[in-house]
């Protein structure tokens, strides 16, 4: 034997040291278990619905509430990147668009993303160097 039976006491007391206020070498019991999983699955939940499933919800009345007020005449963009005008209202879920020379298109509502004035992009490209070149040619 290489160690001293003083020393190995010595060393198995120091490694099983509990800090103080708390029982010594316990595990939490079964329904303390049961009881933090079903918190921790809770607080997913809640987590769950305020990041998802909330601001979708949102997202949908907004949309809902766009498409309601939208009328003849109204400059459209559609979910497959036309744009055109309504042109009438065929019923409550269905309206004509015509997209210019004479074409018309029969298209529910749902598959109009926003009216076009919306949807333009208003800062310029990055890559934009039409100024820069006028700027240059009036030197």
């Amino acid at each position: 034997m290489i160690f001293t039976p003083a020393y190995a006491e010595e060393a198995t007391t120091a490694t099983t040291a509990v800090p103080a206020g708390s029982p010594a070498g316990t595990a939490p019991s079964e329904s303390e278990t049961l009881m933090m999983n079903i918190g921790m699955l809770v607080v997913l939940g809640i987590m769950f619905y305020l990041l998802l499933i909330r601001p979708q919800q949102r997202r949908f009345k907004e949309h809902a509430n766009m498409l309601s007020q939208l009328g003849k005449g109204v400059k459209i963009v559609t979910q497959g990147g036309l744009v055109g005008t309504i042109d009438k209202e065929v019923s409550d879920h269905e309206v004509q668009v015509d997209l210019g020379n004479g074409v018309k298109v029969n298209m529910m509502r749902s598959y109009i993303i926003g009216k076009y004035e919306d949807s333009i992009p208003t800062s310029s490209p990055a890559n934009d160097d039409k100024k820069a070149k006028k700027d240059k040619s009036a030197k």
